[in-house]
């Protein structure tokens, strides 16, 4: 297996040995990061998710085993080959068997850990799906945890900010798994009455033969019966689905039959349902019985990889209908997009797609036909100027970005930059420029 364009981390602090790793693992083709130290590492490996990590087990300010530990416990981990001497062979051994992958013994041929890392990226690739969400790490891991839940019976709990991508994420869920020719049922809970839920639900039997009605659980089959906002259902109501979660049975209303329920339930919200289980609006039995699985969709502010790769999709999709001619979108409008901040998230993205690709009057999509409805953010407007010039909105689009990203890094330049997708120097640049004030400890 080839290492073009494999992404391999390097805690390293041995410059020699550094610089050797990295030029052989470049010249292998691989996207090398290196991290002299474990605070460096520690900070950049949340900002980026290499195919593999190579740690030294001895870093001159923690041990390796300490960087581990810390990031075990606080985000998915890629593949880790330790690099160890050999009076630390013990505590290598003892690292694979609290999760590391491999590790190797110095003095070391460089062809060997270029060998060892070409087989756990050709694992770790083997395992993990192609990008169909989205490209930036949080999503792909997302789109994993899906790939290895996909074909379990067990209720699943989708939440995320409106917009975010839960129902697309549900709906992928269904396609991977064994139960994809079976019916896809969607319930908007926030859009039926409380009064006709349960029959909506469950179904019912009347006098007549006439008087009959499927509910959603019965058109699912066994495919998934897909509850959106489920944080909007009422109170009475959710005991009822618990006995269908516990015991898959349920009644149609009027009727005395006992139906068995053969699919599987995937619910959906944007609430914090731990809140409302302290307010009594939600009942702590079913919280607990559907949030076995959950599973959090970030926002699309916290996954900028996602935005180019989200607008080439949308626009491909949206131009074969609206407009053929189009040759693509400007590098103007696609820096302003990477700026923006997206509260209606994926979905706004997509909206403000279909809406310029529709509309645009030249060959390229310009940030006025992305952007129209952005205003100049000032207290007094000069004269009668309502609206920003782009390059004001393109500003204060740019200011807002970077201090989310200084207030996430809480004031780590280098973090900061790396979540943002540029330089350092180039951080630094643009806050003076837009007078961003660095203190965010």
């Amino acid at each position: 297996m080839q290492l073009e364009g494999a992404r391999v981390g390097l805690v390293e602090d041995d410059l020699i040995m550094g610089e050797s790793l990295v030029q052989s693992l470049s010249l292998e083709g691989c996207q090398v990061e290196w991290w002299k130290s474990g605070a460096e590492a520690l900070w950049g490996l949340k900002a980026l998710s290499p195919d593999v990590v190579i740690c030294d087990i001895r870093l001159p300010d923690f041990e390796g085993h300490e960087l581990f530990h810390t990031l075990a416990s606080s985000m998915p981990l890629p593949p880790f080959l330790f690099v160890t001497a050999f009076g630390d062979i013990d505590q290598a051994v003892s690292l694979m068997r609290e999760g590391a992958s491999d590790y190797v013994t110095k003095p070391f041929d460089v062809s060997n850990v270029i060998e060892r890392v070409r087989n756990l990226v050709q694992r770790n690739a083997t395992a993990s799906p192609s990008a169909v969400l989205g490209v930036s790490a949080k999503i792909v891991e997302v789109e994993s945890i899906l790939h290895r839940i996909c074909d379990l019976t067990t209720p699943v709990l989708i939440s995320g900010e409106t917009g975010a991508g839960k129902e697309v994420c549900a709906r992928f869920l269904h396609s991977i798994s064994s139960r994809s020719k079976e019916p896809f049922i969607a319930v908007n809970c926030a859009a039926i009455p409380a009064d006709v839920m349960e029959r909506e639900l469950f179904g019912y039997r009347g006098a007549s033969a006439q008087a009959f009605h499927r509910g959603f659980a019965e058109r699912a089959r066994g495919g998934i019966l897909f509850l959106d906002e489920v944080g909007e259902m009422p109170l009475p109501l959710q005991a009822k689905l618990l006995r269908l979660v516990e015991t898959r049975e349920y009644h149609r209303l009027g009727g005395e039959q006992t139906m068995l329920f053969h699919g599987r339930i995937v619910c959906s919200t944007n609430r914090d349902l731990a809140k409302l289980v302290q307010e009594g609006r939600f009942r702590e039995d079913f919280y607990y019985r559907i949030g076995g699985m959950a599973i959090d969709i970030p926002p699309l502010r916290s996954r900028a990889n996602d935005v180019p790769w989200l607008i080439d999709r949308f626009f491909e999709q949206f131009k074969a209908h609206d407009h053929p001619g189009l040759k693509g979108v400007s590098s103007l409008t696609a820096d302003m997009a990477a700026a923006y901040p997206w509260p209606g998230n994926v979905r706004e993205l997509r909206n403000r797609m279909e809406r310029a690709v529709a509309l645009a009057r030249s060959e390229w999509i310009m940030p006025g036909d992305m952007f129209p409805d952005l205003r100049a953010a000032t207290e007094e407007p000069s004269g009668d100027r309502a609206f920003a010039t782009l390059s004001e909105a393109r500003d204060m689009a740019e200011r807002r970005q970077i201090e989310r990203a200084l207030h996430e890094t809480g004031g780590h330049i280098l973090e900061a930059a790396r979540l943002l997708g540029i330089s350092r120097t180039t951080l630094w640049e643009k806050m003076k420029r837009l007078n961003v004030s660095g203190d965010y400890s």
